[in-house]
């Protein structure tokens, strides 16, 4: 395995002082290395990786320095818009070192939503005309692989990938923790949320932990769990995924539970919905400030002020909450003349150590979800 500063190192030692991109699981102990090891101005969590790559371009027409990307597979289709029409050869021929996480890879056990995507992450690559390799785990093997990549972007002035397998960093823990005085949970948050919900109502939550933990509190409640989609991949879009439902369902009340990263990777959802304004449409943003489900990488999800965002939106009502009490009481004040609604709740980070994953397949979940908005 390779220790995250020594491969720090390398990039620094190659010139690189700039990096963005959406934090990955599979990424999380090298992107806690530089979060703690570089200035803000120089290390930039982006909104989506597409935005991450037009980050990384500006840079470097400002500096004529190599710049890093980096992401999961997943978020290579954020990113093929201005790799094509922005860094490439045949319009402005821009290099930068893109490091991808390699979920789904062939072989590996991984969850549904990542294994197609890892069967064609390098067919992506090759389709892009995106030179790549697969970063071997030894130091020394590894060392040279980093130094061909550079001598190849420098040769080219183009992007160049490195593939990230899984178990490819030593472990490495963010100093920089994200501290707040909250004192609520996301699991507790959801657990009021879905104890003052009924049968009238479904529920599509976003990607990562907090599908984990809907599902999970569907379990305690000993509840059926076709009221819930569980949107396990496509980050950001479970606002519009819920927005279609309650279109077409006007007679059912839509509860979308999303999160801050989220939100912010795609936030002219907000302008759509709000233009639309479906008056059975709620829109939940838990915000604990982070990405915790692939590393606890910050969010700039604090200094955003997301009632105000959805009020100028057209939103007919928007609040934030930080605690049990005042969610209950926000939940009570839903009617349709206040949706579509906004509630914010500012919560702490973490997890259970025993949180589990969906036991249901994906197909499956949307077969029963289906099933149930026919009733």
């Amino acid at each position: 395995m390779i220790s995250p500063a020594v491969f720090y190192k390398w990039l620094t030692n190659s010139g690189i002082s700039f990096f963005s991109g959406v934090p990955d699981s599979l990424l999380k102990d090298i992107c806690a290395y530089i979060t703690d090891h570089t200035s803000k101005r120089k290390h930039i969590i982006a909104a989506n990786e597409g935005g991450a790559v037009a980050l990384a371009s500006g840079h470097y027409m400002a500096s004529g320095e190599i710049p890093v990307v980096y992401m999961q597979n997943s978020g290579i289709g954020n990113a093929v818009n201005p790799l094509l029409s922005l860094v490439d050869k045949q319009v402005y021929n821009i290099p930068m070192l893109l490091l991808i996480g390699w979920r789904g890879e062939p072989g590996n056990k991984d969850e549904p939503q990542h294994v197609t995507q890892g069967e064609v992450t390098l067919d992506l690559l090759k389709a892009l005309r995106i030179p790549h390799l697969v970063l071997e785990k030894e130091e020394d093997v590894a060392s040279k692989q980093v130094q061909t990549v550079f001598a190849q972007i420098r040769k080219t002035n183009l992007p160049f990938a490195i593939i990230i397998r899984k178990g490819t960093f030593e472990k490495y823990s963010i100093v920089e923790k994200i501290k707040s005085n909250y004192t609520l949970s996301r699991e507790e948050a959801i657990t009021q949320i879905v104890r003052q919900s009924n049968d009238n109502e479904v529920f599509v939550s976003t990607t990562g932990k907090t599908s984990r933990e809907l599902f999970e509190c569907r379990v305690h409640f000993q509840q059926p769990h076709h009221f819930d989609f569980l949107t396990v991949g496509s980050m950001g879009h479970s606002s519009q995924i819920a927005l279609g439902v309650a279109l077409s369902k006007p007679n059912k009340r839509v509860i979308c539970i999303d999160g801050d990263g989220a939100v912010l990777m795609h936030m002219g959802s907000l302008s759509i919905i709000g233009d639309l304004s479906p008056n059975n449409f709620v829109h939940i943003v838990i915000n604990n400030g982070a990405h915790e489900s692939v590393g606890g990488q910050p969010t700039v999800g604090f200094n955003v002020d997301f009632p105000g965002l959805a009020k100028a939106n057209k939103y007919k009502y928007a609040i934030s909450v930080s605690t049990a009490k005042e969610l209950k009481a926000a939940l009570e004040h839903i009617s349709a003349d206040t949706c579509p609604v906004m509630i914010e709740i500012k919560v702490k980070t973490g997890s259970r150590d025993n949180l589990g994953r969906p036991t249901i397949k994906p197909v499956d979940n949307k077969a029963d979800f289906m099933n149930n908005l026919k009733q």
